[in-house]
């Protein structure tokens, strides 16, 4: 069962806990060279790799790049990894970062394919649906940096206000301040779908 505010996936159902131990361990085998370690901890989190930077870029062919690129570097940016907070807090910075510099670095694209969301039942609103997540994508992507960021991190992964606060490295009334003015403009720019 999930709770209010989060959204389910893959990565629902496990312990927070045992996953931290399981990555802190899988950490320190990478860390002496185990290769095998190094995939099991990608296998891990990849999925959530691929989400982050799609709802962060919002077209899948950048959000591969990107997630093929914080794959490859994460064998090295591993030594950046203090072990101070959650495995998953760091990867959500690291790869907050790589979608921020890649957006910095070319032109976002507006595309998704219809492998990119869950189909709906019935042509017509299979149609709807399809313009309306394009619709709120292109919004998404429009929004100021400081903004999107804490809208994917919380309204669209799930985290609380303090590990978004780690991620960012802001205040959490930082982070809800920004949540607020990414939830207004995004009412406002979606209020023709409602």
């Amino acid at each position: 069962m999930s709770t209010p505010g989060r959204r389910s996936g893959p990565d629902e159902g496990r312990s927070p806990g045992l996953d931290d131990e399981a990555d802190r361990w899988l950490i320190g085998k990478v860390r002496a060279g185990d290769r095998g370690a190094y995939e099991e901890l990608v296998r891990r989190h990849r999925n959530r790799i691929y989400r982050i930077a799609l709802r962060m870029l919002g077209s899948s062919a950048d959000a591969d790049d990107v997630a093929q690129d914080v794959v490859i570097q994460l064998w090295t940016a591993l030594s950046g990894f203090t072990g101070g907070a959650a495995f998953t807090t760091w990867l959500y910075r690291v790869v907050v970062n790589r979608c921020l510099n890649h957006r910095r670095g070319q032109r976002p694209h507006q595309e998704l394919s219809d492998a990119d969301h869950p189909p709906v039942a019935g042509p017509e609103r299979q149609v709807l649906a399809g313009e309306e997540l394009q619709a709120g994508l292109r919004a998404i992507a429009a929004l100021p940096e400081d903004q999107r960021v804490p809208l994917v991190l919380i309204q669209l992964e799930g985290l609380s206000y303090r590990e978004a606060a780690t991620v960012t490295k802001t205040t959490e009334a930082t982070v809800r301040g920004r949540l607020a003015r990414a939830r207004a403009t995004l009412m406002s720019e979606m209020k023709d779908w409602t």
